[in-house]
């Protein structure tokens, strides 16, 4: 036990793709070998080879960053809510941030939006009501003592029925009348249109940067699908003034977050390519017929096993998103259900593996979500669940 690692691989089979318990975001072949590549020597992290003299480590992924999005410059640190911290004490610190009752959000780990816009140094102003924020209650809150009007993108769940909020392109001449910059946390990290596959709803981050905010924030590993990291997009002039404030440095990401973030990036290049390189995107738009055969051959494989037609079957499920992507959206999907006389002790096992394998217990069986499996896992998934069951 002291010497198995805590931090170690486990088999998503939860049916939820982006787990944030689970890590989120697998990642693509290419941005696996960029990290070996960068890891295993030196690299040019803040070197220009061109000039010969001290570079900068925020050049790297700043020109695929401006070219997928149509930014002026990009930024890039370590998380989402740095992003949005760094922004906030760049623009506001010792002044108003507005920002609409119904969007003050909580996120995973019980941290809440308006605790984290709290330690920018901004100070908080609250406009509207839980289900129905106006443009008027935006410009009536613009002072003397505004910093900057905030927009966050509510990813993690849907208010419906009688609600009304300000999109913001509507914002954009409510700041400029104010003379304050307009803050979107955009949250998802989406680079491509996703509607094809029915997931609809979810703007783009060329939507985002085209709908006209001064900075656009958002997630490296939730719908980008590359490692964990804050991307900032958006005006050059504040983008700028970002990058000489002293908290870049203290929210900064390593190298090899960087290797992975621009490999990750560079698959965009080519769409087709990236859904089927990048494994979060690859798990989301698997047809349900490709997760049925799976399915139907890891039990094949568990028959072979011993194990009876009796114990596991294919059934169809639903799976979700995750990540506070697309909160609303349920995916068909298959899984295996294996029914034994104790679940609670299989699905224990299942945990206590040599590489842990995750599901859920539903209807007093144990199922095993293919939809977060990437395609390559599934033989050793048939060979642990056998050993399990055995």
């Amino acid at each position: 036990q002291r010497q198995r690692s805590t931090l170690r691989r486990v088999i998503n089979a939860t049916g939820v793709v982006l787990h944030t318990n689970l890590g989120r975001a697998p990642l693509a072949g290419p941005a696996l070998d960029a990290i070996r590549a960068v890891a295993q020597g030196f690299s040019t992290l803040e070197y220009d080879v061109v000039t010969g003299a001290r570079g900068s480590r925020h050049a790297h992924c700043t020109a695929l960053l401006t070219e997928l999005t149509g930014a002026e410059d990009a930024l890039v640190v370590n998380n989402c809510a740095a992003a949005l911290v760094l922004a906030l004490n760049t623009c506001a610190d010792g002044r108003d941030a507005i920002i609409s009752r119904g969007e003050l959000v909580e996120i995973g780990g019980s941290f809440r939006v308006p605790d984290i816009m709290a330690k920018s140094g901004a100070r908080l102003v609250e406009v509207g009501t839980t289900n129905r924020t106006h443009a008027d209650d935006y410009r009536r809150a613009l002072s003397a003592g505004t910093g900057a009007i905030v927009s966050v993108h509510r990813s993690n769940f849907t208010i419906e029925g009688f609600v009304s909020s300000v999109p913001v392109r509507e914002l954009v001449p409510i700041a400029a009348e104010g003379g304050v910059p307009l803050l979107h946390d955009f949250g998802s990290g989406l680079l491509l249109d996703l509607s094809p596959w029915g997931l609809t709803g979810e703007p783009s981050a060329r939507d985002a940067v085209r709908a006209g905010a001064s900075l656009v924030m958002m997630s490296g590993d939730k719908l980008l699908g590359g490692p964990q990291a804050g991307i900032i997009v958006g005006s050059a002039a504040l983008v700028g003034a970002l990058r000489r404030n002293p908290l870049a440095r203290a929210l900064r990401v390593d190298k090899l977050t960087l290797a992975a973030l621009e490999a990750t990036l560079a698959l965009y290049r080519d769409p087709a390519r990236a859904v089927s390189a990048i494994p979060t995107l690859a798990m989301l738009t698997a047809p349900v017929m490709a997760l049925e055969a799976r399915a139907g051959h890891l039990v094949a494989v568990l028959a072979a096993n011993g194990v009876p037609a009796s114990v596991a079957r294919v059934v169809r499920t639903s799976a979700t998103v995750g990540g506070g992507a697309f909160p609303g959206a349920s995916i068909p999907s298959a899984a295996i259900a294996l029914g034994v006389a104790s679940p609670e002790s299989l699905e224990a096992k299942l945990r206590g593996g040599t590489v842990p394998v995750i599901g859920r217990i539903a209807d007093g069986k144990v199922v095993l979500d293919l939809r977060s499996v990437c395609a390559d896992l599934d033989e050793e998934l048939g060979a642990l669940v056998a050993r399990a069951l055995a």
